[in-house]
């Protein structure tokens, strides 16, 4: 594993999740909900930074490696489902919508894999509307985690509710594109 900025970007992302975590398990006499809603939201941001600053960096500085395009996703979905998980338990997300974009994630990723296998991966290379359900969901994330009003105005609740059912339409258009240009494959090995 090379020592890079990059990848040490990336595995501070993963030791941002339990910390992400334990946010919500500390005794409430700690923080109030509110300070634990900002704290886990910050968190959750510089998480996001971090996975778009390390992909920057890598390309920057040339540093880019197997081991980094392996782990950045891992990194990235461990990420999202540690929070989508959390906003179930805390009722600020259906369970059913965590498990389409949780599923669609593991399903998407094996079928890279086996892709890949055969040598095809850049028939399911990510895709524009792959890049609109990650900007849907990582603007859902933070503002459902936020849980309260932005000025005084915004209810991030609801704006985040939108976002987050877009992001599971988007997850399950950009399955079925990525299906879609994997069916050669699959069919041919049936």
């Amino acid at each position: 594993m090379p020592l890079n900025i990059p990848n040490l970007l990336t595995w501070l992302r993963i030791l941002l999740i339990p910390v992400f975590v334990v946010m919500f398990y500390l005794p409430q006499d700690w923080f109030s909900a509110h300070e634990v809603n900002l704290i886990a939201t910050a968190i959750f941001a510089a998480a996001a930074v971090t996975d778009w600053l390390d992909g920057y960096l890598a390309r920057a500085l040339n540093q880019t490696s197997a081991f980094g395009a392996f782990l950045d996703p891992v990194a990235d979905k461990l990420m999202v489902a540690a929070a989508l998980v959390l906003l179930v338990k805390l009722q600020r997300v259906d369970a059913g919508i965590a498990l389409i974009i949780i599923g669609r994630e593991i399903a998407i990723s094996a079928l890279r894999e086996w892709m890949a296998g055969l040598g095809k991966s850049k028939n399911v290379a990510v895709s524009f509307v792959g890049k609109l359900k990650t900007t849907a969901q990582m603007a859902a994330i933070p503002l459902l985690l936020y849980h309260g009003k932005i000025g005084g105005q915004i209810d991030s609740q609801a704006v985040g509710t939108i976002f987050i059912y877009v992001a599971a339409v988007l997850t399950l258009w950009s399955m079925g594109y990525y299906l879609k240009k994997a069916w050669p494959q699959i069919a041919e090995q049936n």
